[in-house]
């Protein structure tokens, strides 16, 4: 059985009033640079034997305190992590976003609609699936920590409770929380949801 830690990034210093989505520059705060941190020790106890995380900023910098935590030297970047593709919304106050219809209707009917970009829930769930699949078959009882986003992890945690992606809104999965799922012999089951570290 492969044990899959899905952490979202540690915040950075405008979290929640702009979407940063795959905006370049946008660096921790330092809040939540001690969640990093933070993050870092938590997992330290869990054995972790490799480190995948997004591409962005934010989440390279989360992936780096929790490998300097627990004695790993490489993070990996991966694709399949990565923000979902927001297209023109990314970087836009959600003062902004408020004006714009298909925004609402983004976020009313997640199992339908797309982003600017083209992108839907199920395109980012198959992704991440795909992903976790792919390494539960190379890494065979290992302990993975998957650095990403909070929609991102939502469309995993929805795909393997098998939900309607509109279900996004009735969980949290905030900054620097640990969820974690357990993959075995090509099954997946959620073992704990938006875990926060103190």
């Amino acid at each position: 059985m492969t044990l899959f830690f899905l952490v979202r990034h540690a915040a950075h210093d405008n979290v929640g009033s702009f979407l940063a989505g795959r905006s370049a520059g946008i660096a921790l705060g330092e809040a939540g640079i001690a969640q990093a941190t933070r993050l870092g020790e938590r997992l330290r106890r869990e054995r972790i034997e490799a480190i995948h995380a997004s591409p962005r900023e934010r989440t390279q910098e989360t992936a780096a305190a929790i490998a300097a935590a627990c004695g790993l030297t490489e993070v990996d970047i991966a694709e399949a992590l990565d923000e979902i593709d927001f297209g023109e919304w990314s970087g836009k106050t959600f003062a902004e976003l408020d004006a714009d219809p298909l925004w609402h209707r983004w976020n009313s009917e997640r199992a339908l609609a797309r982003t600017p970009a083209g992108e839907t829930m199920s395109d980012v769930g198959r992704r991440i699936l795909a992903f976790m699949e792919a390494l539960a078959a190379r890494r065979a009882d290992a302990n993975l920590v998957l650095v990403s986003h909070a929609d991102v992890i939502k469309a995993a945690v929805c795909r393997v409770l098998d939900l309607s992606f509109d279900a996004w809104p009735r969980f949290d999965v905030s900054p620097a929380s640990i969820t974690t799922l357990l993959a075995r012999d090509g099954d997946a089951r959620l073992v704990t949801l938006n875990e926060i570290v103190p």
